[in-house]
């Protein structure tokens, strides 16, 4: 039975040179590997998956009206599929990515999806927290913060190199993302809104409950603990 795989890590780990050489193994062997990335990257139309080293292949664009079973279901007529990878798998809706699960439970396709995990304020993106939740396969992908721990978070700067703690989730032009353990990006979310009278993103500065909010949470584990 196939599988569906997430591989996800901070910024700049690899991810897109790992699905540019897996796609490069399946068609060594003869095989047929179908790249996806996001319309968020396309240009006149036309998606490609490039890597920071230079490597690059064509792909179809996915975009948030795209039915990507019923995509991949009429091109599997027309040829055999071996794999379907998809790049960006941050930028997947929720029914997208179940989509995909049913194109490994029943076209009996592979899917490889690559992709963030977090984003700049912490939290989870859609596609990701929902590949996180159902994925037969978790990968991380390791890189490295300044500091030489493992990067775990995504800061993003503006063009002067201040780290923001507000604004869209999805950013992709004139924004520089840096990857940061999680130590040292809870230092410049922190600074940054100090700087900016903005509150910090969720998780930057720790809150504490209050005392009505601790009793109900005593008073409903007495409760839950008693039903069992």
């Amino acid at each position: 039975m196939a599988k569906l795989y997430f591989s996800y890590a901070a910024m700049n780990a690899g991810k897109s040179t790992l699905l540019l050489q897996a796609a490069y193994n399946y068609e060594e062997r003869g095989m047929t590997a179908l790249l996806f990335t996001s319309s968020l990257y396309a240009t006149n139309g036309q998606g490609e998956i490039a890597s920071r080293i230079g490597v690059s292949a064509p792909a179809q664009v996915y975009d948030a009206s795209t039915n990507l079973f019923s995509v991949i279901q009429r091109r599997s007529r027309r040829g055999r599929i071996d794999c379907v990878m998809v790049d960006e798998a941050q930028f997947l809706s929720s029914a997208q990515v179940w989509q995909l699960a049913r194109v490994a439970d029943r076209l009996d396709i592979p899917v490889m999806c690559f992709g963030l995990r977090t984003d700049f304020q912490g939290r989870l993106f859609e596609g990701s927290a929902e590949l996180l939740a159902i994925a037969d396969s978790l990968r991380e992908i390791r890189t490295i913060c300044h500091c030489g721990s493992k990067a775990t978070m995504v800061v993003r700067r503006d063009k002067t190199g201040r780290a923001l703690v507000s604004g869209r989730q999805v950013g992709i032009e004139k924004d520089m993302y840096v990857s940061l353990c999680r130590k040292h990006w809870m230092e410049e979310t922190r600074r940054a809104a100090s700087r900016t009278s903005a509150p910090p993103p969720e998780g930057s500065t720790p809150s504490k409950p209050s005392i009505a909010s601790s009793k109900r949470a005593r008073k409903s584990v007495g409760v839950t603990a008693g039903r069992g």
